[in-house]
């Protein structure tokens, strides 16, 4: 008998054309006839639930149901987000008292704006000579300088070669600050400064010449801080009370004091004790600087010299502390002399 006659044989294939299970063995049998192994292990759980390697490529898994209070903690989680702290270099704050560029800074020597100091690169050509023409006959200090130094005070900024340092205050002139004395009805009392470089000490000694009542500051064009933005804030306000005026040359305006009737005592070690000093009429206080302190020229200039006794084992003070405490050791002789002329008037008037 043929396989193809074999009634057992055809009654197998309409069984497997059924469906079922094979009788020899634990297979699936398929509509199409084929076995089909039963998946005994199942695909680990996802994100969105559990289901079996037997599901068909069309069929969405099915999805577990999320808890409305775990959504809710999970969103008052702290997010953290990278913050870039880095600025362009056009956002970088200059200075307000840089002036920079060469037309800048010759219209504002034109209009007579009161500048510190002018940086120059060292090979600036072209305009860059008329510049510094401008600012010998205006009296200007120039510093020349390397690029690279201009590079950095300005960054980002096309400098040409040329910046300048205004004045945070414009200056005064020395005769008008006389002049103000004298209308006052009052003796003059100025405060020279012979190369105080920190602006920190500029404005601490305005502050106290502001608070002792004295009159004006005068200060060198060269080697000395001028009124920076520093010393404004330093001085807590008093630069906009307290007039300054820059010279030249401190030891000829020392002798312009001379002539108009002011005495000069310069404040220095191996002088005469502070208090026992006469320290009123008109009068200049010279205050030197922090590393030298007061010039030989300017010491030998003066009429006489007034030191501050040091009990301890450092042998001097910071130059705004020196002016404060002679500021007010002027004041308080001033005080003390008025109050007797006022007493020898009284007994005048009942005599």
């Amino acid at each position: 008998m043929s396989k193809r006659d074999n009634p057992r044989l055809w009654e197998g294939r309409e069984q497997n054309a059924r469906g079922g299970k094979n009788k020899r063995s634990e297979h699936q049998i398929g509509k199409n006839g084929r076995l089909q192994k039963e998946s005994k292990t199942a695909k680990p759980e996802g994100r969105g639930g559990s289901f079996s390697r037997g599901k068909a490529a069309g069929d969405a898994p099915r999805r577990t149901a999320v808890d409305p209070a775990s959504r809710a903690a999970r969103s008052d989680r702290p997010v953290s987000r990278q913050v870039h702290s880095e600025r362009p270099a056009e956002d970088f704050e200059l200075n307000p008292n840089l002036i920079i560029g060469r037309n800048p800074v010759m219209e504002a020597i034109k209009a007579g704006r009161s500048i510190d100091k002018i940086l120059m690169q060292k090979d600036a050509e072209g305009s860059a000579k008329k510049i510094a023409s401008m600012a010998r006959d205006a009296r200007v200090q120039i510093q020349y300088v390397d690029k690279i130094v201009l590079d950095k005070m300005c960054p980002g900024r096309p400098h040409q070669g040329v910046a300048a340092f205004a004045a945070a205050k414009a200056y005064a002139d020395l005769d008008d600050i006389l002049a103000s004395a004298s209308y006052a009805g009052e003796d003059p009392l100025l405060v020279l400064l012979d190369g105080l470089e920190d602006p920190h000490n500029l404005g601490a000694v305005l502050r106290s010449c502001d608070g002792a009542g004295a009159h004006g500051v005068v200060i060198p064009s060269r080697r000395a801080v001028g009124l920076t933005e520093t010393v404004a804030k330093a001085s807590a306000g008093a630069i906009e009370y307290v007039p300054v005026a820059k010279v030249g040359n401190l030891g000829m305006c020392i002798d312009k004091l001379k002539e108009r009737g002011l005495w000069i005592a310069a404040v220095d070690m191996d002088g005469e004790n502070y208090s026992d000093a006469p320290l009123t009429g008109p009068l200049a206080l010279v205050i030197g600087g922090e590393g030298q302190g007061v010039s030989q020229t300017v010491r030998a200039k003066a009429d006489y010299i007034v030191s501050i006794p040091m009990r301890g084992r450092v042998n001097s003070l910071n130059a705004s502390n020196a002016a404060a405490i002679l500021l007010y050791e002027v004041d308080r002789q001033r005080r003390l002399e008025a109050r007797k002329a006022q007493a020898e008037e009284a007994l005048e008037d009942v005599e």
